[in-house]
């Protein structure tokens, strides 16, 4: 099956590809994608391992789904495409942002810039049926997700995994914290965002643990 993926990716996740939840998955989301409306465009669905090979993560953000709303998705978590209004969630990033790094909120949310510098911009499910949130789950993407998890988990040292939310801390249990830093905080939804999420300074923390071993910072303005 040729799954069209960065090859540094691919060289990790090769044994995935072959597995029957994989081929129904494949099958799954073709259909879909012939016959309903199904975000993000098929050529975004990999994006975050494109803009991000597997040998320049240094930071992952975990995300749940995909937005479900017209040209909102664009392959990397609680990112947007150039032009579309913040969702709330990704607002509220951004204003932890100013008030942990002193940045202000940026004109654009796709958030390609951080991904190109290493940040892994990765949602559990990586498609969705339009206006019909959750619509992909179970299908066999977090299998998928949760051997990428894995993968980096095992296979390099001193990344920052920054876990908003129960869900993704619970997807979170693989990671090796002997190996890696671990950043946990309530999610970045209105509902949750005064729960421990403002004033959590991930963004800091992050580059605090990359300098400290000796790996270039992300520059979190760039977007």
């Amino acid at each position: 099956m040729d799954v069209k993926i960065h090859p540094s990716w691919k060289e990790h996740l090769e044994s995935e590809f072959g597995k029957n939840y994989f081929k129904e998955l494949t099958a799954f989301i073709r259909e879909e994608y012939e016959k309903k409306k199904v975000y993000p465009p098929p050529a975004n669905i990999f994006r975050a391992f494109d803009l991000c090979p597997f040998e320049k993560v240094k930071v992952v953000i975990l995300g749940q789904d995909p937005y479900h709303g017209p040209g909102q998705a664009n392959g990397l978590c609680f990112a947007v495409k150039d032009g579309v209004a913040f969702p709330p969630s990704l607002l509220n990033i951004f204003k932890e942002l100013r008030d942990d790094l002193g940045i202000e909120i940026p004109a654009s949310g796709d958030l390609g810039c951080w991904a190109k510098q290493g940040v892994l911009l990765l949602n559990a499910t990586l498609t969705v049926e339009a206006r019909r949130a959750g619509s992909h789950q179970s299908k066999g993407w977090e299998e998928f997700t949760d051997a990428v998890i894995r993968a980096l988990s095992e296979g390099k040292e001193h990344l920052v995994f920054i876990l908003w939310g129960r869900y993704a801390q619970e997807k979170g249990k693989v990671i090796d914290t002997s190996k890696h830093l671990v950043i946990k905080s309530a999610h970045p939804s209105p509902l949750s965002a005064y729960g421990g999420f403002f004033g959590s300074k991930p963004f800091s923390k992050a580059n605090e643990y990359l300098e400290w071993n000796g790996v270039p910072a992300i520059f979190w303005g760039c977007s």
